[in-house]
C-alpha cells in the first residue's frame, strides 16, 4: 500500500491536529520497509521510540559527515543498542571530500558559507539514502526555524528529492510540537539523548558548525552562527526554503 500523491494535501489536513503517533502509525502502515526515519537528534529519537512502540517494519538511517562530535557517535551507538535496531550510516563520497579539502582547506565554510560542504557531506549521502525508499520521516518542527519551517505540514510530497516518475512522501509527525513537548516526552519515557544537550547544545550538527546557546536564544542560533539568521538550512530540507517574492 501507499498513499496517493494526489490526495496528500487532504491527508495532511486530516492529520494536521492528530497526535504524532497517529501520523507515524499511518506512515508505517502504508510503507513498511519502504519507509525510513532520518535520525540524528532529539526529535528523531522521539520518533524512533514511538515507532518501536507502534511496531511494524521501518528503517532508520543516519548521515555520518565525518565531522560529528564524539558525543554524537556515542549517542548513535547507544540508540542502536538500546532499541536493538540497525542504524544505517551513509557517508560522503571520499573523492568529493578530498577535493574540497585539497582546494579549500578544512574550514572553507567560515569563508564561503556552509552550502558547499553540506552538499558534499550531507545532501549527496541523503540522496543515496532516499533512493530505495518510497517515504521518509523527519523530526522537523515548525518553530525550529521561523524563516524556513513555519509552514511545514505533517505529510507532504517531497518535490526536492522525489520526482513524478518516482514520488517520495515526507512525513513530519512533530511539525506541531514545541521543543518543550519533545523534552517532556524524552524525560517521561526515559529516552536516550545526546550528552551535548546537557552542555547547552540544542540543535546539534557537525562539530565546527555547532555551538551551545545562551538562555533566551533561539535553538538554531547555535548553528552556522556567522550566517543569516532566518535561512539556516543545510539542504536536507531544501524544499522548505521559498524563493524571495
Amino acid at each position: 500500500m501507499a498513499l496517493d500523491p494526489k490526495t496528500l494535501p487532504a491527508t495532511a489536513a486530516e492529520y494536521a491536529g492528530r497526535d504524532p503517533r497517529d501520523i507515524l502509525a499511518l506512515a508505517i502502515r502504508e510503507y513498511g520497509r519502504d519507509l525510513a526515519i532520518s535520525f540524528s537528534g532529539a526529535e528523531d529519537i522521539v520518533l524512533v521510540d514511538m515507532a518501536t512502540k507502534i511496531g511494524g517494519s521501518f528503517r532508520v538511517f543516519s548521515l555520518d559527515t565525518g565531522r560529528l562530535h564524539p558525543e554524537t557517535y556515542q549517542f548513535l551507538e547507544k540508540v542502536r543498542e538500546h532499541y536493538r535496531i540497525p542504524v544505517e550510516a551513509f557517508f560522503p563520497q571520499p573523492e568529493a571530500v578530498e577535493k574540497l579539502v585539497r582546494e579549500k582547506g578544512l574550514f572553507s565554510f567560515y569563508r564561503d558559507g556552509h552550502k558547499e560542504c553540506c552538499g558534499i557531506r550531507k545532501v549527496e549521502p541523503l540522496v543515496r539514502a532516499l533512493r530505495p525508499l518510497k517515504a521518509w520521516v523527519t523530526g522537523q518542527r515548525r518553530d525550529q526555524s521561523p524563516g524556513t519551517r513555519a509552514e511545514v505540514p505533517v505529510v507532504q510530497l517531497d518535490s526536492t528529492f522525489g520526482s513524478p516518475e518516482r514520488p517520495l512522501v515526507k512525513f513530519n509527525p512533530l511539525a506541531n510540537w514545541s521543543s518543550k513537548q519533545v523534552w517532556a516526552y524524552i524525560r517521561e519515557h526515559e529516552v536516550p539523548y545526546n550528552a551535548l544537550h546537557e552542555r547547552g547544545f540544542f540543535s546539534i550538527g557537525c562539530e565546527p558548525c555547532t555551538r551551545p546557546i545562551n538562555p533566551g536564544q533561539h535553538e538554531r542560533e547555535g548553528r552556522w552562527w556567522w550566517e543569516e539568521e532566518t535561512l539556516k538550512e543545510c539542504g536536507l530540507h531544501a524544499g522548505n526554503v521559498q524563493p524571495p517574492r
